[in-house]
């Protein structure tokens, strides 16, 4: 095997050097003639710049290897649009859009042809922006855009679809009545300035969109899409594998034909706000047991600082979280459990810097306290956070992330691109996120200026709110108030005095080589080091200097019942607590881990830059091996587990229906109840012999994957064999299995409080093989839109609604979901058999032609090309944790795929949908309880055999 020798130290400068030039070149403004985008030197795809004659601003993006295509049209249009008498009219268009144009009359055509050639589609509205978006197979792009582009120049708005769809956008709201994400947002638009667009209701329900012959929605509708949409503020992103010149031919020819009304994007001229008023606290009251402060600051809108970016600088130094932090300050003193710094909404007139922090129990009786602290804290970085070293080391670090960056799929990059281009000039679309051209400390000045008691909102959420007459949300029935702010209290001298501006990152990368030798196909096992199995693998197809390192410390200690369950998430827990102040700075140099928990025991991820990744990865089995197990951090982390535990009951009706089928039915899991009264129970004296215990016998298994060399790779081994398995006993610990249903239906009813209705239909496949797994991925893909159309375009029975394949740990299955705020368990129940009965027909004339092209579409899906090492990487792993030792499960699948018979299918769909051989139905709402009961006949079933 190749082995790489370390550049001698001058040499690694003059690399860095000549790497700063490259990228400093590819960061230089170009000639304002040109509209070819600067890319990085990583990117091999070609772009292309064009506006066509009505004014449509296009993006095109040829990369000949994918095989996806995709497109996003992002319309600087959003719910800051709607007309205050007809709150959601925005995001109700979105929804209309799709349902039918000139050319393609049917409801639901786009969404069968996306669908059927592999790929998906969606669209959201944000206050200023609505992005429609899709991705298929790359051959079928152009019939693709063709559908696509018609959307924008000739919808149709056919009456009875307006009527039908206004049900969907009020299943939409009723859906989320009760999760504390909409409650919260709807006490910011209430408690924030009212004269500005924000504060109206932007979701939309049965009353804003009102239908009547006195208020008829349609001619709404349609004068609102006259008005507001127009091709000279809508910006598009094109990406596939075809030339530039062919994708833009496609362009030209379909979407020169929307309307350019000359229109220019809506102003919000008013602050966010109410300055008079600042400061001020604001508190909400949550569903969940969960607490949160803000700190929020209005400034001026960024947008134009891009190429400098001074809010990024300052809230770099806000949100770290190394030692002498103020994050780090404030956890250890038990106050706060996560915070994040950085611009909130920027409308381009105004804008928030927003310190957010997740609070403790012990931190919300301290807001002052952490507030007082922040200022002193901002005020350290007034007086000597402002620094070139710390500018060139940001800017450092951000040449190199751009000049390795990796591709994403096809769709992410679409969307990405067609925002910036909204937002950025063409030149700059593609590095506008990185560049950081200048040091610029007057703006990093001003920004800090804007950081001032007088000028700060902060916002508070928590369950229990103590007040005799809250305010209430209009359309969420959300309790609020408004109190005082104190801002006279100084900072505790205790905790100030742990106050410490970042030190140098240690982290930053110098050696970016690659190491020589081709890319192997797949892993090998090169050693076994005292039961420890190593599997290696070089890989350098993507040309980035960055490896992923897994280790699996796989015991059985960690499933032996509910307890024992419990007590290895709290051991994580301190883990990555002890961790996190050190290892901050890995993050920020491109490195990253995660320590977690899984059904087998806890594994070790470290991935990033391979130059400086044994040092992070040595330092997380120290951790490891002696965990510092105190008494404040075990107090809290229990609190927290007993928190999520009990917040799983006020999750949405479909989430725990879908829950209850994999608590019933995975191996080494356990029900809610079981765990929350373990969590009750367990002591740090517990906890601390469990730790002692953890690893005492093992079956440890090792991944190294990408730019690493063979040795490199042993060493790392020998490490993680030196600190944390030395002299531990050797076990095998078996893979967890999926119960196998008895024959015929099971039903499970649930108590749930929300009122819609939760509706989870599994059914089971007979065996594990991979012919059973085709024919059910097959069926998913087959039913996945008829079913959308059925129950939710046209009998309107909810806006959640899908089918997919539910399978899990290669069980297969059929997953039916519906979330209803209309109907009862059995009319949906009943709606789903007749759609069973109906599709069963639809299924008789399927020819093979049809048949072909669906396989192709699930195929395609499943052998999508890789386009980051990271994606590589977790694919190995799952392939080691199956013990497939060939690595070609997705292409077995495929092959299975490609082999399943129209007859094989028909019987598939028979046995499942039909006769519901092996079925469980979770249902809510009805008095008919009996989840325990159903729970504990399901737990004590053998498992699916594996053919």
């Amino acid at each position: 095997m190749t082995s790489k020798h370390p550049l001698p130290v001058r040499s690694r400068y003059a690399l860095l050097q000549r790497l700063l030039l490259v990228v400093t070149v590819l960061l230089a403004p170009l000639a304002t003639a040109s509209v070819s985008p600067t890319q990085s030197p990583n990117d091999p795809n070609q772009y292309r710049f064009i506006e066509l004659d009505n004014g449509l601003r296009v993006i095109l993006a040829s990369d000949p290897e994918t095989d996806k295509a995709a497109a996003s049209m992002n319309v600087a249009v959003g719910s800051g649009n709607d007309p205050k008498e007809r709150a959601g009219l925005a995001h109700f268009l979105e929804h209309m859009l799709f349902l039918g144009t000139e050319k393609y009359p049917e409801a639901g055509e786009y969404q069968q042809f996306i669908r059927s050639h592999g790929g998906s589609h969606n669209a959201f509205t944000a206050f200023e922006d609505t992005n429609y978006f899709f991705d298929v197979e790359a051959e079928f792009l152009e019939p693709a855009l063709d559908r696509f582009a018609q959307q924008f120049s000739h919808p149709l708005f056919t009456p009875e679809l307006v009527d039908r769809e206004r049900n969907a956008v009020h299943s939409e709201y009723s859906s989320k009545l009760k999760d504390d994400g909409r409650r919260l947002l709807s006490v910011r638009k209430a408690a924030g300035n009212q004269k500005h667009a924000f504060s109206q209701f932007a979701v939309g329900n049965l009353e804003t969109l009102e239908n009547t012959e006195g208020n008829p929605l349609r001619p709404d509708l349609i004068r609102f899409w006259e008005e507001n949409y127009s091709a000279n503020i809508m910006t598009l992103a094109v990406y596939g594998p075809q030339p530039l010149d062919e994708l833009e031919r496609m362009v030209q020819e379909r979407f020169g034909a929307i309307a350019n009304r000359n229109l220019e994007p809506k102003v919000h001229p008013h602050p966010l706000y109410d300055t008079s008023r600042l400061p001020e606290k604001v508190t909400a009251e949550t569903l969940k047991d969960n607490r949160s402060m803000t700190l929020s600051f209005p400034i001026p809108s960024q947008q134009r600082y891009y190429k400098s970016k001074p809010a990024a600088y300052v809230a770099n130094l806000l949100g770290h979280e190394g030692p002498g932090s103020l994050f780090d300050v404030l956890k250890r003193a038990g106050m706060v459990e996560s915070l994040s710094a950085g611009t909130g909404m920027d409308t381009g007139e105004h804008a928030t810097l927003d310190i957010s922090m997740s609070l403790t129990r012990e931190g919300l009786e301290h807001q002052d306290e952490i507030i007082a602290l922040t200022f002193e804290y901002i005020d350290r970085i007034r007086d000597n956070g402002i620094s070139q070293q710390r500018f060139n080391e940001m800017r450092q670090l951000a040449m190199i992330d751009f000049r390795f960056r990796e591709r994403a799929e096809a769709q992410s990059e679409a969307m990405r691109l067609s925002r910036l281009l909204k937002d950025y000039p063409p030149e700059d679309v593609l590095s506008a996120p990185w560049l950081l051209e200048r040091y610029a400390p007057e703006q990093y000045r001003a920004i800090l200026d804007q950081l001032k008691p007088a000028n700060l909102k902060v916002w508070i959420a928590a369950p229990n709110l103590d007040a005799s007459e809250p305010n209430l949300t209009r359309w969420y029935q959300t309790p609020w108030v408004r109190t005082p702010l104190n801002l006279d209290n100084p900072a505790a001298p205790s905790l100030a005095e742990q106050l410490a501006l970042p030190e140098s990152n240690p982290f930053v990368p110098e050696d970016l080589e690659l190491v020589g030798g081709d890319s192997m196909a797949h892993p090998e096992k090169i050693a076994e080091l005292d039961g420890l199995d190593i599997w290696y693998a070089r890989d350098t197809r993507f040309a980035t200097p960055k490896a992923n390192l897994f280790v699996s410390l796989r015991t059985p200690a960690a499933r032996e019942s509910a307890r024992s369950s419990v007590l290895t998430q709290l051991l994580v827990d301190a883990i990555n607590t002890n961790l996190n102040a050190w290892a901050y700075s890995a993050r920020l140099a491109g490195l990253d881990y995660s320590v977690y928990p899984h059904l087998r025991g806890v594994t070790i991820r470290v991935g990033g830059y391979n130059d400086k990744l044994h040092k992070l990865a040595n330092q997380i089995l120290l951790e490891f091996a002696n965990p510092a197990l105190t008494e404040q951090r075990f107090r809290i982390a229990r609190q927290n587990l007993m928190d999520a535990l009990e917040n799983k009951s006020k999750e949405r009706p479909v989430q725990q229906t879908s829950e209850f089928v994999q608590t019933a039915l995975l191996e080494g899991t356990f029900p809610v109840e079981e765990r929350l009264a373990a969590a009750r129970d367990v002591t740090l004296n517990e906890l601390r012999g469990f730790a002692g215990s953890f690893l005492a016998r093992t079956d440890p298994v090792m991944l190294a994957h990408g730019n690493l060399t063979q040795a490199s790779a042993l060493n790392m081994a020998r490490q993680v064999q030196a600190l944390v398995l030395n002299d531990h006993q050797r076990t095998n610990v078996d893979r967890a299995r999926i119960r196998q249903l008895p024959p015929s239906q099971t039903a499970a009813h649930l108590a749930v409080e929300h009122p819609d209705t939760g509706y989870t239909l599994y059914l089971q496949g007979n065996n594990t093989s991979y012919a059973e797994r085709a024919r059910y991925r097959l069926l998913a893909q087959i039913i996945s839109s008829p079913f959308y159309e059925e129950i939710r375009t046209t009998r309107q029975l909810g806006y959640i609604v899908y089918a997919t394949a539910f399978e899990i740990l290669e069980t297969p299955a059929l997953g039916l979901v519906v979330q209803s705020p209309s109907a009862d368990a059995s009319a949906i129940d009943s709606a789903v058999k007749e759609f069973s009965q109906t599709f069963a027909q639809q299924l008789a004339e399927m020819d093979d032609t049809r048949l072909k092209r669906e396989k192709q579409a699930v195929i395609s899906q499943l052998l999508e090309r890789d386009r980051q090492l990271s994606e590589v990487s977790s694919r190995y792993w799952r392939e080691i944790d199956r013990e497939n030792a060939e690595f070609n499960s997705r292409q077995a699948l495929a092959d299975a795929i490609r082999n399943v018979s129209l007859e094989e299918l028909k019987e598939t769909f028979e046995q499942a949908m039909l006769e519901r051989q092996r079925a469980l139905l979770v249902t809510t709402g009805g008095d008919a309880v009996n989840d325990e009961a159903i729970l504990q006949i399901l737990r004590d079933l053998g498992p699916v055999p594996k053919d």
